[in-house]
């Protein structure tokens, strides 16, 4: 049992977690002893790997609400989210076609209906209000004869607001449109089903859940309604022929492992890191003069807290704690990116707001004593850059 806080103390698990170590127990013999191909049934070790991925593939399935034949295991989110939105542009390229989405979608989303369009796809870009939600209403008056889906995020990347899926799906349901999430951020931290729900489509990812990178899932619909997708990815036509490819069965089995501890345990798990984001708040809102909390103050994931610190640039911060705090400034998939944040913006701050904001993610590993010296370490470091920038005549 660790006893020392670790340095410096993580707090972007948001951009990754680490792999639980009953996670990793269940994947190793799937290096070197139970090493089978799954598409190779005539033999022994073949038909106990295919065995073994059909047993994951339950229990990926019974995390959302979903009947096993309807999971594709692909590489990540990323890869899910582009086979799940081309492949439906694809598959009716014949069609005019038109699509709904969120200002404050990830990049893979938003990336890949932009490539559609180039296509000849249209699409809807609805705005969120200043804390980052969306009214179902404004998906129903965005509906037209040719539309074919919405896709709304779960919980968002950046500033872990929870969108009223459901309600969502309800409009799409009620319009005889397909629904999208991208439960990326969500799956395994609040409870999604995709029946109750009236998901179509739904994304998720191993590493967000204390699994192995490199291994995701697409829910894919194949009933009342059924969703056809067109494959990105050609050759040898595995997963019912929706994506190519030798399985990844550590990670598969890895995958499963770890979804089945996230739900098992969520409750009791996200209202221990509810506590400590609450708490970490609290320290950091005493201490640092008008600091605002980006998103819904209610309606977000537990353990993300993303804030505008004024008189501070983000980056700066960040460096600052490199050797004592490990956050971020946003979306670990968008850091190359020069442009400032796209959610903090459809938020409505300014450029000087948004780089002037931090993204804190708690998690599984994280303990009070580790909350208590990441918030006596951010207000050191942030009075002193404000002092600093002050004397300096920053632009903050």
């Amino acid at each position: 049992m660790r006893h020392q806080p670790r340095t410096p103390i993580y707090l972007d698990f948001q951009a990754t977690t680490p792999v639980d170590e009953r996670v990793l127990s269940a994947m190793l013999p799937y290096f070197s002893t139970n090493y089978g191909n799954p598409a190779s049934r005539e033999h022994l070790y073949g038909r106990e790997a295919h065995l073994t991925v059909e047993s994951a593939r339950e229990k990926i399935g019974s995390a959302i609400g979903a009947k096993p034949q309807d999971i594709c295991f692909t590489s990540g989110a990323t890869e899910s989210i582009n086979l799940a939105i081309k492949g439906l542009f694809f598959n009716n390229y014949e069609k005019d076609q038109h699509y709904i989405t969120v200002l404050t979608e990830h990049r893979a989303v938003l990336d890949s209906f932009r490539m559609i369009e180039s296509d000849g796809a249209k699409v809807t870009y609805l705005p969120v209000d200043n804390q980052g939600m969306i009214d179902p209403q404004q998906i129903a008056a965005a509906i037209r004869p040719e539309t074919i889906m919405a896709s709304v995020m779960a919980a968002n990347n950046e500033i872990g607001v929870i969108q009223p899926i459901k309600e969502i799906g309800a409009v799409c349901r009620t319009h005889n449109i397909l629904f999208m999430t991208d439960a990326t951020q969500a799956f395994g931290k609040i409870k999604l089903n995709v029946q109750e729900m009236n998901i179509d489509l739904l994304t998720c990812s191993a590493h967000k859940i204390y699994g192995p990178k490199g291994i995701g899932a697409l829910y894919c619909r194949r009933s009342m309604p059924r969703v056809q997708l067109r494959p990105i990815i050609s050759g040898g036509g595995h997963e019912r022929g929706l994506r190519s490819g030798t399985l990844n069965v550590p990670g598969i089995i890895g995958f499963a492992r770890a979804a089945e501890i996230a739900v098992k345990g969520m409750n009791a798990e996200q209202t221990r890191i509810l506590k400590l984001r609450n708490m970490l708040h609290e320290i950091l809102n005493k201490s640092i003069p008008d600091i605002r909390l980006n998103g819904h103050s209610e309606r977000r994931l537990a353990g993300n807290l993303n804030l505008t610190i004024p008189g501070i640039e983000s980056e700066a911060l960040i460096i600052a704690l490199n050797e004592t705090v490990a956050v971020s400034s946003g979306s670990a998939c968008t850091t190359a990116a020069i442009e400032p944040s796209h959610v903090l913006r459809a938020l409505g701050l300014s450029d000087t707001e948004i780089h002037s904001s931090i993204r804190i993610a708690i998690g599984r590993p994280t303990t009070k004593e580790e909350i208590e010296i990441a918030g006596k370490s951010i207000i050191a470091e942030t009075k002193r850059l404000q002092e600093l920038c002050l004397n300096t005549g920053g632009v903050n």
